[in-house]
């Protein structure tokens, strides 16, 4: 039984991942515009961030969402299909769960941020610092 379902997500996410990134390419948000001073800070800062994710999760698009809004040029590791970042999520975060954002610290630590909602918060929060 467990098999079976899986199968049915499994086949789920195929059918509907290619209607779920045309939307997101589709009705992408335009970026916020900063001077080239300020975003030169923003590229500088989002060095410390990490998004792991999933290509179609809504969850993950959500936060990618956010993230063209706020212009933040965030690396995007895919932790379904790239099985170095699905090890490093699992061993740093400690589940593999996706959005996760992954905040380096200047003493070399991580703090790992799940949920889509807390993520982006902190990415707005983390935004309006440059924008202020």
């Amino acid at each position: 039984m467990k098999t079976l379902i899986r199968l049915f997500f499994k086949t789920l996410r195929i059918v509907l991942g290619p209607f779920i990134l045309l939307r997101e390419s589709l009705t992408r948000p335009k970026g916020v515009v900063r001077s080239a001073a300020a975003q030169a800070r923003v590229e500088a800062a989002s060095r410390d961030l990490v998004l792991y994710q999933f290509r179609t999760c809504p969850f993950c698009v959500k936060v990618r969402r956010t993230l063209a809004a706020l212009s933040l040029p965030i690396e995007l590791r895919d932790a379904q299909h790239d099985p170095v970042a699905r090890r490093e999520l699992e061993e740093g975060g400690g589940k593999v769960q996706v959005p996760c954002l992954r905040i380096a610290a200047a003493d070399g630590s991580h703090t790992w941020l799940y949920e889509s909602d807390a993520v982006n918060q902190h990415l707005t929060e983390f935004a309006a610092r440059f924008d202020a």
